[in-house]
């Protein structure tokens, strides 16, 4: 383990200066680089924010420079055990037998065994080995409402009952705010998938910003870990309903039954192209639906949003923000030969990450231009060697209507 530490103090050191310890720069471009890394904070190796002064940069630049990734690994030191192994081990009992328990009552338990130890370093701990505490989910179910605007928004998707083309059935992707009663973004497809699901969301952020969190169903396109990859990097809160528990999805069911009702009713006879359904639907909800008076509210959504809006203005993400949050990423151990697969193809990746797990960042439609990340932090691309398929296996195109059915059935 103390190996391991002093390793990740190693990329960690690494991840910082492999740019500006290029050799190709200039000392003036080198020194540009270092003090607007001395400027900033950085996420340690073990998670916690630090500042690293000038001096220090240029000193680990020498050593890489001289010795290579090796170089940049501290030496060992030898030190007593800071906790004895009975007291370690007592601590893990406790928070196993109730996680509630805060390492600050441990403490506590502890002393009366007359076991001493800081809450703080058993907090430390407890984050290595996987034991620390998650923050509590929060339930919104009954007859709540949020307090203001962005608060909480609720997604979920609903079924068409008519044809596009004469043979499809088209899925609705929507998201409802639950204080206005806003539409916040929708998206009509005949894919139901994290994609499609996760257009719904992109358009609410770009139109209404980013909420502080999402209630949603357990549905296979809200589930995906490239779906909570968005939200974790919006820093939006997920909650989800449990199975068979769909107690707070009330507000977007009520707004479907409405959708089919006064939208879908005027559709029996189907739609042409994909194109005319959402040109149609954006038509309904922004010059009817978001202009009708809620019978809950009193105040048509759009009037109760903006009423909020213009004490609270939504805080709206750029357009890198919210471009990078939507990229998906898998996680995968790099081999002996620096390299590594994704989907069939292979990479070759610094040399430094042998033997470590790296999160590959990329476009779902485009493998070829893959970000690798170590624990949070950028160590380069990976260089595509073997390239057999160039787009994510669960990356499909929007599909087409059936336009050769639709001509045979008229």
């Amino acid at each position: 383990m103390e190996d391991n530490h002093r390793r990740d103090i190693a990329l960690f050191r690494y991840s910082l200066i492999r740019e500006a310890a290029d050799p190709e720069l200039s000392p003036t471009e080198r020194g540009a680089l270092v003090r607007r890394l001395a400027a900033r904070e950085h996420v340690g190796p073990t998670g916690q924010r630090v500042t690293v002064g000038r001096s220090t940069l240029d000193r680990w630049i020498r050593l890489w420079l001289a010795g290579g990734y090796d170089a940049l690994v501290p030496t060992e030191r030898a030190r007593a055990p800071q906790i004895p192994p009975v007291v370690i081990e007592t601590a893990e009992r406790l928070r196993r037998e109730q996680p509630a328990r805060t390492a600050a009552h441990i403490v506590e338990l502890l002393a009366v065994e007359e076991m001493v130890v800081s809450a703080r370093t058993l907090q430390r701990h407890f984050v290595r080995v996987g034991l620390h505490r998650k923050a509590p989910t929060r339930r919104a179910f009954g007859r709540f409402e949020a307090s203001t605007i962005n608060e909480i928004w609720t997604g979920d998707a609903m079924h068409g009952r008519f044809l596009v083309a004469g043979a499809h059935k088209p899925v609705l992707f929507a998201f409802i705010d639950d204080h206005s009663r806003l539409i916040v973004g929708w998206k009509w497809t005949l894919a139901e998938d994290t994609l499609r699901a996760g257009n719904a969301l992109r358009e609410g952020l770009t139109r209404r910003g980013v909420p502080t969190g999402c209630y949603l169903d357990n549905g296979s396109p809200f589930v995906s870990a490239q779906f909570g990859r968005a939200l974790a990097k919006m820093g939006i809160r997920l909650w989800h309903s449990k199975p068979g528990e769909p107690a707070g999805r009330g507000k977007i069911e009520r707004f479907f039954r409405t959708v089919r009702d006064q939208f879908e009713v005027e559709l029996l006879t189907g739609v042409e192209t994909m194109a005319e359904l959402e040109r149609l639907f954006a038509g309904w909800v922004e010059q009817h639906y978001h202009r009708q008076i809620h019978s809950e509210t009193g105040q048509t959504p759009i009037e109760r949003f903006d009423a909020a809006a213009a004490n609270t203005p939504p805080v709206l993400p750029s357009a890198d923000a919210v471009r990078e949050a939507f990229l998906w990423s898998e996680t995968r151990l790099v081999t002996k030969t620096a390299t590594v697969s994704l989907h069939s193809n292979r990479y070759e990746v610094e040399a430094a990450l042998v033997g470590r797990h790296v999160e590959l960042v990329f476009n779902p439609f485009d493998l070829t231009r893959i970000d690798v990340f170590y624990e949070d932090r950028p160590v380069g691309k990976a260089i595509p060697h073997v390239i057999t398929r160039h787009t994510h296996p669960a990356a499909r195109p929007e599909p087409e209507p059936d336009r050769h059915h639709h001509a045979a059935s008229g």
